[in-house]
């Protein structure tokens, strides 16, 4: 087990930090008040190949493994993590589509993703359903070479201003097996899209409920077979969940370094925050908790890369792990900031707010526990495990 980054890694981890540090972390507070979704600086981390980690070479993207993503994600989330949230979105767009898109539909959209020229958000939450993705009921009916869609999506990131809909619906009968799923041009007659939602945080992306009245498509937008659906769901969501995780572990490593900036620079009671013992057990456990989300996610990753058989349940762990740590960090970093951290001049309210969605979403990190405690229940042993 080598824990040290290769020296192509470091490479991808400092271009991303300089990418933050330039185009991301000035703006990023302003997006939020102004609720702004900052397209230009999403196309030009396009330009950089981060809307396309790890689509195929072939179809324009970088190729990149999930390891790599993570170590690109978790720098960008450092600076802005609702933004970075929505790019990680747009990246399980591209690998989709690049994935099980028919030719067709590869050779339009997969390259334009990748770029970040176009950019793409995936429909599979409805009113009616959230963690029970399964239930979904919107439809899809084939006749005459177009497929007939109507129902509505909700909690679409980057609804209304982007360009391709990647939409889960029912061909068949009740269940994951009658869910397909569709590449749906955003604007195709018949799509319109609710109020933008005014949210807690994740403010730098759009939120927006999407409705689907007899909306027709050719029957070259389905991705992969009829009823694979919600397997390539699953499959995104595996991916989806590290990348999470990863803008979780980003924005506490940002919090914990203005915390540890913030102890060395306060004085109370006549000394620094840094000579305070308790501060110290704080700000060590911080650092603690952190170092091992990171790891766990980023074994995770390698799970997912090498397709180990128990892949699934390593993403969920680390999933449910980094966004309470992350969380968890947040919030010690801002009460170590006392009213400071309360106010908007300083940028811990912020990740604070971003962060907390990140234990619901890709999974509710209860859901996370039930796929773990399943699996630990259905199997002879836990040694795979270990």
């Amino acid at each position: 087990m080598d824990f040290e980054l290769s020296e192509v890694q470091g490479a991808f981890r400092q271009s991303a930090r300089d990418f933050a540090a330039g185009e991301m972390a000035p703006h990023a507070a302003r997006w939020d008040a102004d609720c702004e979704f900052p397209l230009e600086t999403i196309h030009k981390a396009g330009e950089l190949g981060f809307c396309g980690m790890y689509t195929p070479h072939e179809m324009g993207g970088l190729g990149l493994s999930r390891l790599d993503a993570a170590l690109v994600f978790e720098e960008l989330a450092a600076a802005c993590p609702s933004t970075t949230a929505y790019i990680t979105i747009h990246n399980m767009v591209s690998w989709m589509v690049a994935t099980w898109g028919g030719p067709e539909i590869r050779e339009q959209w997969a390259p334009l993703l990748a770029s970040g020229e176009k950019l793409g958000s995936y429909c599979l939450t409805e009113p009616g359903a959230g963690s029970d993705a399964g239930s979904l009921a919107m439809r899809a009916v084939l006749k005459d070479g177009y497929y007939t869609l109507d129902g509505n999506k909700a909690f679409i990131s980057g609804a209304g201003s982007t360009d391709l809909l990647v939409v889960m619906a029912r061909t068949g009968d009740a269940g994951p097996k009658g869910i397909s799923a569709f590449a749906v041009p955003a604007a195709t007659p018949g799509i319109s899209y609710g109020r933008k939602e005014v949210k807690m945080g994740w403010n730098s992306q759009p939120t927006r409920v999407v409705s689907f009245d007899r909306v027709r498509i050719p029957a070259s937008h389905l991705l992969g077979q009829e009823g694979e659906g919600f397997r390539i769901a699953m499959r995104g969501l595996d991916g989806g969940r590290i990348n999470i995780a990863t803008c979780s572990v980003g924005a506490a490593q940002a919090a914990l370094d203005a915390a540890r900036a913030y102890m060395t620079e306060r004085r109370q009671f006549g000394n620094r925050l840094s000579a305070f013992q308790h501060l110290q057990f704080e700000l060590a456990d911080m650092q603690t908790e952190l170092v091992a989300a990171r790891q766990m996610v980023r074994l995770a990753a390698s799970k997912l890369d090498a397709k180990a058989p128990n892949a699934s349940v390593y993403c969920a762990m680390a999933k449910r792990l980094a966004t309470d740590v992350g969380f968890k960090v947040c919030n010690q970093a801002l009460q170590i900031h006392g009213g400071n951290g309360y106010i908007r001049e300083y940028p811990l309210e912020r990740y604070l707010r971003d962060v907390r969605v990140h234990q619901i979403l890709e999974g509710t990190n209860e859901i996370m526990r039930v796929i773990v405690a399943r699996h630990l229940l259905e199997q002879p042993s836990a040694e795979e495990l270990r």
